[in-house]
């Protein structure tokens, strides 16, 4: 068993959460999710996030606005819905949860 697959999927677990939570305190414009979650030290290409982007926003959470722009094309920003924001309290409350536990199990 190779450890490179268990924390690939660890991050690709936590990834919704991240972007739900970076999409909570501003919409934004994929890249700027992308920036984000690099500063964080969680790299996420764009094909692994559109699909995630329209999944979610398939589900209801999240919606988009075209925003023009002066160097090229309209962009879409992504910001949560309401629906967003509760599932998203939801996540929070479930990681503060499994945090615990795995702060409880590590020592």
């Amino acid at each position: 068993m190779k450890v490179e697959n268990t924390k690939a999927q660890m991050r690709k677990g936590i990834l919704e959460y991240c972007i739900l939570t970076v999409l909570s305190k501003r919409e934004a414009y994929p890249s700027d999710i992308i920036d984000e979650l690099k500063k964080a030290k969680l790299i996420v290409v764009e094909g692994t996030l559109y699909p995630l982007l329209t999944r979610l926003k398939n589900a209801g959470l999240l919606q988009y606005n075209w925003v023009e722009s002066s160097s090229g094309p309209p962009r879409k920003y992504y910001s949560l819905t309401e629906e967003g924001h509760e599932f998203l309290n939801e996540l929070k409350s479930t990681w503060n949860e499994l945090h615990e536990a795995v702060q409880q199990i590590s020592k």
